[in-house]
């Protein structure tokens, strides 16, 4: 396989896993917050954690299709090595969304009480309306 071939191996790659990303958030979008972003980060992860399968040419491969295959046709010994680097991604995935709720807390808590303390002021300007008549 020429260098030509790999990237040209990875760009088709990229751009199914897109796609198969698209499809997970849309079949993901009806469930409730909490449970369809892990999902998503899962899947995220999935498609795109990347290990290596030659180390002396550095070649990466995705760490699922080494993974399945090793299992498949136990031709590889590349199995822990899969496993091991969709942990570590998953693990630093899961620590940067685990961030990323715990920024948008607090501002999602200040939205909702605004949003209620508009509704209250509302029904009070209806209340004063409806009494003025």
């Amino acid at each position: 396989m020429t260098e030509h071939d790999y990237f040209l191996a990875w760009g088709i790659y990229a751009i199914a896993a897109v796609g198969c990303l698209l499809v997970w958030f849309r079949l993901t979008r009806w469930m409730w917050r909490y449970l369809r972003e892990p999902l998503r980060v899962i899947a995220l992860v999935l498609v795109a954690t990347p290990t290596i399968v030659d180390p002396i040419k550095e070649l990466y491969a995705p760490a699922v299709a080494i993974a399945a295959l090793d299992l498949i046709v136990k031709a590889g010994n590349n199995v822990l090595q899969a496993a091991s680097d969709l942990a570590m991604y998953g693990m630093f995935a899961f620590i940067l969304y685990l961030v990323f709720v715990l920024i948008r807390w607090p501002i999602m808590r200040a939205s909702r009480a605004r949003k209620a303390e508009h509704a209250a002021a509302d029904e009070r300007r209806a209340a004063e309306l409806a009494a003025q008549e």
